[in-house]
């Protein structure tokens, strides 16, 4: 913050403290008689991060880093869409938004909204670079974005030195809210912890116990820890045997190496874990290797758009663990507007990209409004007050030790061509799997939140 800028945003504080010491009875977002904009401040507090520079006008930014090239593009546009309508929902008082934040009005705290986002690559240093030219240029209250959850784990740090706001988006490591979690950081989807747990008795009770499988790794941490917790899971309760772990980097585009050494392995199932791009290659190059449906196909950490890319023939009869699919508009009303009302805007049924970056917008609004204030310390303890409030899967709630959303995890079955009612009925719902048990301990995944100031 410059000097020029800090000094009007403490004579802006210390106008308010007056005016509050008077009895106006004025608050943040309140307009004065010569139609200035008081910004939402703590009363008392130090600045902190971007605050109170960041919520000093009558908008407040919110930068957002996703991959919009590379191997995680399609989903990078999906959450970005998500946070596009979040966005627009929040500024003009839409009722999906009201249900979940109530006192949301008309933007928040009387602040518009806006967005501004950059390409990630899913690259950390990429996202890192991004987000601190936001920081500097338009003084953000709060960061978004990831997908790859190295870039989760890069943002968690830097939220936590720089003292701002981190809503996770798409981060399947157990690490994003485990040993590498921060007081600053906030996830709402599901990880590999839970995805393993969901799925490991859905499989068992399918196909079985003692089972070979070959697994399909991309090499970070995402990879390494859903297939460490679902291994581990069959392991113990199954008593199957990983056969082999083929572990590929990110952006792979031949797994041929990678497939003639499952053909070999003698595995009857591959657990692919790979994501994105990654993950239509090594299905559609699985395929025509001839190993599927020879062997079975699961996903433990089921991909958005997989069964629209690579069609609904390959991801037939494959069992998936997912945030969110769009048939659960059925069984819960806040998932009806949602997937109505993006579609109409975009054209296409919403993925749990979009489904995920939308939530984690409106749980922001919720907890900004609440506290009355955009000071962080203060949104903070607002997730950590573990209040239930709805969303698109039910009621939910934040832990306070961790951070992590207590949500369930939806089980899908992909199901033929012939069976599919429109063009984009992939998949099946087979079970909602209450999220709470699914859950390790904050202590045994390591988390050791940092301070709040």
């Amino acid at each position: 913050m410059t000097k020029k800028l800090f000094d009007k945003e403490m004579s802006l504080s210390v106008s308010r403290r007056s005016l509050l010491q008077s009895g106006a009875g004025l608050i943040g977002g309140a307009m004065l008689s010569t139609g200035m904009t008081i910004p939402a401040f703590a009363v008392g507090e130090s600045p902190i991060g971007t605050w109170p520079a960041g919520s000093a006008g009558d908008t407040v930014f919110i930068g957002a880093t996703i991959p919009r090239t590379g191997a995680y593009a399609a989903q990078g546009e999906d959450e970005l869409k998500g946070m596009e309508l979040a966005v627009e929902h929040i500024n003009e008082g839409h009722d999906l938004i009201k249900k979940i934040a109530p006192k949301v009005t008309k933007g928040v705290l009387g602040k518009k909204v806006k967005l501004v986002s950059a390409d990630s690559a899913a690259k950390p240093n990429q996202a890192l670079q991004a987000q601190q030219t936001f920081i500097n240029d338009n003084k953000i209250v709060a960061m978004t974005g990831s997908t790859s959850s190295a870039v989760a784990v890069a943002l968690n740090k830097f939220a936590e030195r720089e003292k701002i706001l981190y809503l996770v988006a798409i981060s399947g490591s157990n690490d994003t809210t485990g040993k590498d979690c921060s007081r600053y950081s906030m996830r709402q989807c599901f990880y590999g912890d839970t995805a393993a747990n969901a799925i490991g008795p859905v499989l068992l009770k399918n196909f079985g116990k003692g089972k070979k499988a070959a697994f399909m790794t991309p090499d970070y941490t995402y990879g390494h820890t859903v297939t460490k917790a679902v291994n581990e899971y069959l392991t113990k309760n199954g008593g199957w045997t990983m056969v082999t772990n083929q572990v590929s980097p990110l952006g792979t585009q031949d797994f041929s190496q990678y497939l003639t050494n499952i053909a070999n392995s003698g595995a009857e199932f591959i657990v692919n874990v790979n994501w994105g791009r990654d993950a239509v290659l090594s299905v559609q190059q699985a395929k025509q290797f001839g190993l599927t449906p020879k062997m079975k196909m699961v996903i433990p950490y089921q991909i958005p758009f997989l069964a629209k890319e690579v069609g609904a023939e390959l991801t037939e009869g494959v069992f998936a663990a997912t945030d969110f699919w769009w048939t659960l508009e059925d069984k819960y009303p806040l998932a009806k507007m949602f997937v109505s009302t993006f579609e109409k805007k975009y054209g296409y049924k919403p993925e749990w990209g979009a489904e995920n970056a939308y939530m984690q917008f409106a749980m922001w609004a919720r907890m900004v409004s609440q506290a009355g204030t955009f000071y962080p310390p203060s949104v903070i303890k607002e997730y950590e007050k573990g209040e239930t409030f709805p969303s698109m899967v039910g009621d939910v709630h934040f832990r306070a030790a961790d951070h992590q959303l207590v949500r369930p995890v939806i089980i899908v079955r992909g199901k033929a061509p012939k069976d599919m009612k429109n063009k984009e009925d992939f998949w099946e719902v087979m079970e909602v799997v209450p999220g709470e048990p699914l859950m390790q301990k904050p202590e045994a995944s390591g988390c050791k939140l940092g301070d709040y100031t």
